[in-house]
């Protein structure tokens, strides 16, 4: 997983600004019948994000913050959770062009939240 956040790092040079993507109210889904429980969203949250290289911190019950250092570029997500929906939103971010008045970012943050996103619907799905 490293190798594809490595590849998408090269290919940060030459691509343009796009809206910045963000995950809303994505369902929880695990693989059994049985209720999830909120720590197992949550471990299943950090492992994801850790297995891609963010580093995962939790802020509180229900959030935790991720963020990804490439080289000189950074990029920092709130993950809110529940046991039944997530969501990942966009905090802040250096060296990524990001345009506030635009809702604009460098394109490669959206694949890098885009990866983010179905690494954790792999670990819920493992639950």
């Amino acid at each position: 997983m490293l190798a594809i956040v490595a590849g998408l790092s090269m290919m940060f040079f030459g691509c343009g600004a796009a809206q910045i993507y963000n995950v809303n109210n994505n369902a929880i889904e695990g693989a059994s019948d049985t209720q999830v429980s909120s720590s197992d969203v949550e471990k299943a949250i950090l492992r994801a994000g850790g297995g891609l290289g963010w580093v995962m911190k939790k802020v509180k019950d229900g959030q935790i913050q991720g963020t990804l250092t490439l080289r000189t570029h950074v990029a920092i997500v709130s993950i809110k959770y529940n046991t039944k929906e997530y969501s990942i939103n966009y905090v802040d971010s250096t060296n990524l062009d990001y345009n506030a008045a635009a809702n604009t970012i460098h394109s490669n943050y959206n694949g890098w939240v885009q990866n983010l996103n179905r690494a954790i619907q792999v670990q819920i799905g493992l639950i």
